[in-house]
Formats: C-alpha cells, sequence, structure tokens
C-alpha cells in the first residue's frame, strides 16, 4: 500500500455543541465518519465520574449534532474513559475503575446493528490476564490483513504517574485477550500511552512527554513498512500541531487522513484565557493523500 500524504494542518477545535465548558476527551471516529465517540470528565448528569457520549451527523458536509450520553450497558457510577471503536463498528472498548482486576480496567461491548450508537450490550471486563492489579487504560484494537491476528494496544502503568508504557495483547482462539507485552520501540523512560494505529497497521499515533516534545505532552508518530517489522524511531508531530501545553489522546479516520486529539490549549469552548492552560477541548487536523497514494 503506498500511503503518502501532505503535513498535516494547523489543528481547528470542534467547538459547541461537541465541546462545552466541561471535560471533553478521548475522541473514536466510525468508519464512516458519521459518530464521534468521547468521555466528558464533568459534565452536568453524569452517571458516574466520567461518561462516554457519541455525537452524530448525517454526512461528512454535516456539523456535529448534540452528544448523547450513553446508557447504564456502558456507563457506571465509576469512570468510563477512552472509547474506542473496531474495524467493523460491532465493538466498543474503552476503559473503567468500576470494580474489577485493578484500578482500571479494559472492557468491552457489543452490539449487532452498527448503525445503533444506542445497541450497545452490556459491557465485560476483559479478564485477568490482560488486566492486572496496575491500570490498563485507552485501548486501541487492530486487525491485521496481512496475518489474519487481531491485538489490542493500551496504556498500561499507573494512571497518573510518569511510568505509563504501550503494550500489546493478542486475542486468542478461545476468544480472550492474553497477556500484555510491552511494545519497545514506542516505550522511553518518560510517558507513553494512548495509541492511535493506522487501519493498514503501518502507522501509529501516541502520547509522550519524553525529550524533543513542544508542551507538556505531544502527540508522536512511528511507522513500520510492513505489520511484521519493528516500528520506527518516534517522531514528534511539530509545533503545527502540537502546542506548548497538553496535546494528548489521538484518534484517527479510517482513510488516515483526520487526526482528532484533547488539548488545554487556547481557544476551548469557554475558556477566556489568551495563553492558556484551559479545559480540554477535542480538536481536529487533516491532511491529504498525496498523487498516486492509495
Amino acid at each position: 500500500m503506498s500511503f503518502a500524504n501532505s503535513e498535516w494542518s494547523a489543528p481547528v477545535n470542534l467547538g459547541p455543541p461537541v465541546n462545552t465548558p466541561f471535560i471533553e476527551q478521548a475522541t473514536s471516529i466510525s468508519k464512516d465518519g458519521l459518530s464521534l465517540y468521547f468521555h466528558c470528565g464533568n459534565c452536568p448528569g453524569n452517571i458516574g465520574g466520567a461518561d462516554i457520549f457519541v455525537s452524530q451527523r448525517a454526512t461528512l458536509a454535516d456539523p456535529w449534532g448534540p452528544p448523547q450520553r450513553l446508557g447504564l450497558n456502558i456507563n457506571s457510577t465509576s469512570n468510563e474513559q477512552g472509547p474506542r471503536l473496531s474495524r467493523d463498528g460491532h465493538h466498543l472498548f474503552f476503559g473503567s475503575d468500576r470494580p474489577g482486576f485493578g484500578g482500571f480496567d479494559l472492557y468491552v461491548s457489543r452490539r449487532r446493528d452498527k448503525r445503533d450508537d444506542f445497541g450497545w450490550g452490556p459491557a465485560v471486563n476483559l479478564g485477568g490476564a490482560i488486566n492486572t492489579s496496575v491500570d490498563e487504560a485507552t485501548p486501541d484494537p487492530f486487525e491485521d490483513d496481512a496475518t489474519g491476528a487481531r491485538v489490542l494496544y493500551y496504556g498500561f502503568g499507573p494512571i497518573g504517574s510518569g511510568a505509563v508504557d504501550i503494550y500489546v495483547s493478542a486475542l486468542q482462539p478461545d476468544g480472550t485477550y492474553g497477556p500484555g507485552v510491552p511494545v519497545v520501540a514506542l516505550n522511553s523512560a518518560s510517558l507513553d500511552r494512548q495509541p492511535a494505529i493506522r487501519k493498514d497497521g503501518l502507522e501509529i499515533f501516541f502520547t509522550s512527554d519524553r525529550g524533543g516534545t513542544v508542551g507538556n505532552l505531544d502527540l508522536w508518530v512511528a511507522t513500520r513498512a510492513t505489520t511484521t517489522d519493528a516500528w520506527s524511531t518516534p517522531v514528534n508531530l511539530g509545533s503545527v500541531v502540537n502546542s506548548t501545553l497538553i496535546d494528548a489522546r489521538p484518534a484517527l479516520s479510517f482513510d488516515g487522513t483526520t487526526l482528532y486529539f484533547q488539548s488545554t490549549r487556547p481557544g476551548a469552548v469557554g475558556c477566556i484565557s489568551v495563553t492558556g492552560p484551559c479545559v480540554f477541548d477535542l480538536w481536529v487536523t487533516t491532511r491529504s493523500k498525496l498523487k498516486g497514494s492509495t
């Protein structure tokens, strides 16, 4: 596959009604680009601490509609964070600190109709092989067309510390996820988390505060020639995308041309500061496929 692209554009705030004066974080965009999942940390009426919402639009040219909170099959009186859709749209992965194996565990919910954003079944803990007494969060599923393997990338380590690394777990023949292993090429002595892998598995975005950051946390990217190759040395997305504040939790569109993320930069809805930091809002940057790419 050829996937040559232009540079990323200057990020744009998604604006209301998606962004509010409250805390919006951790997007996931559906394959058709018509449903945007995220969590709000402190929205009025939340069932728990952080709840998962979805915003919809009729076409790619339409604005996003008012976010709607998902029901009790997803949200609980605990925190539900970092939703991420599977490629086929039938699975929703997320992290929660409801009672389980550790602080935050990974969960999945299933639906029959991939177009029904409110048809999710009861969330199920992914089990004690992948979940541990430590925190597992920000899952990102990947289906390898070349090998048929299905894996789950995620952040492993105590949330709120600098000891989080990116791990990957393989789906086993019995339908469970096996023990996670660190993705050594992506990890550093700093914080590395919140992976977002491209559909072909040859590009991965994540969050890090390693040396070379523009701000507090930045978005980084690594590539590889095939899905059996090691990841390249990660590269900072640069000052066009990253700010001097926090830029984190990337989510890539199915065609690889749109990158959603959260930021505390100035320009947030309801924030009057011209220098920041503001509360987390959702932002988006785009790139174009260059002539001859597929």
